[in-house]
């Protein structure tokens, strides 16, 4: 049995056995390969599956419309995955909370399909091909996002010294206001945001590392180069007495922690100096430090390439949806 739990994105995540006397009495739905699930109930979130297991054991909850395409039944999958055909069902749903459509309104829309069986072939397996490649690179991605956070666990050793970031750096903030952005500006200007903005005035030289210091995206960190300025709000560490790629991971791995435990929140949440300058790091000897740092570093790169190759294939695929 497939309840409404069971389907995540586009892939079945779990499902239940159950004999006929305690199965839902309205669970009559015998699915056939090929069949397309559609999530009626809430159909913006857009869990919707094509069934292509080769046994006909599985019953699907009636939260779901069971399709039987006469085309291609990954085209029609990615058909009903995009956001123009997801505009039209939610346009004819009833119920604000949980919005639904029912089979017969459903079967009732347009869409646009080739008049080429052939076609619609040749498209579906596009969209398999685009799908299994966001897979594999959203995989890749994920797997280095986990050995980058599980790998200073591993490397860490008892002899290690435990310090304050304030031993190692020079910390100090902006002075700026965000309107004093230019958008054809000379140097780099960093804010509290993710983003990166230009200005066209300097007031630190790189080497450094920017810190946001309130809003949503509180503790965020950038490696700067060159010459920059800063947001009010944005700290700015520099004059590196350990290696800087080597602080920039450690002190990333320990401050989301800090925050939460201390972060002074009224509407904006926000941190402060001395937040920063106690913080507890530890610090392996000089020449440890360049070579963890230079590894760490490889690893970012490494993530950064999958998520914008990731990025890439998303943009692809939403393109050719509309």
């Amino acid at each position: 049995y497939v309840d409404l739990e069971s389907v995540v994105g586009t892939e079945m995540l779990s499902h239940r056995t159950e004999i006929k006397s305690s199965a839902p009495s309205r669970a009559q739905r015998i699915a056939r390969t090929g069949d397309l699930f559609y999530q009626t109930v809430r159909p913006y979130q857009k869990n919707n599956y094509l069934f292509e297991k080769p046994d006909n054991n599985y019953v699907f909850s009636t939260g779901y419309a069971q399709m039987r395409p006469f085309v291609d039944g990954y085209f029609m999958l990615s058909l009903v995955q995009s956001e123009r055909f997801i505009k039209v069902v939610l346009d004819n749903c009833t119920g604000t909370s949980y919005p639904a459509i029912n089979s017969n309104n459903l079967a009732e829309i347009e869409v646009y399909a080739p008049s080429n069986k052939k076609e619609d072939n040749k498209i579906g397996t596009i969209f398999r091909n685009i799908d299994n490649l966001i897979t594999l690179h959203q995989c890749k991605y994920n797997y280095l996002l986990r050995l980058k956070d599980c790998i200073f666990s591993i490397m860490v050793k008892t002899t290690w010294e435990q310090r304050k970031v304030g031993d190692y750096v020079d910390i100090t903030t902006g002075k700026l206001d965000a309107n004093a952005m230019k958008e054809d500006g000379k140097y780099d200007f960093y804010t509290s945001g993710i983003q990166k903005y230009k200005i066209d005035v300097s007031a630190f030289e790189g080497p450094a590392i920017t810190i946001a210091g309130n809003g949503a995206t509180v503790g965020y960190m950038h490696l700067a180069d060159g010459k920059v300025n800063a947001y009010q709000r944005t700290y700015v560490l520099t004059d590196f007495q350990a290696d800087r790629h080597f602080l920039f991971f450690e002190i990333g791995n320990k401050l989301p922690k800090k925050i939460t435990q201390e972060a002074r929140t009224g509407n904006i949440p926000y941190i402060v100096m001395d937040m920063l300058t106690n913080l507890q790091i530890v610090i392996p000897e000089k020449s440890e430090q360049e070579k963890i740092g230079q590894y760490i570093q490889q690893l970012d790169n490494l993530i950064t390439l999958h998520q914008c190759k990731l990025k890439l294939l998303k943009q692809i695929k939403k393109s050719m949806e509309n």
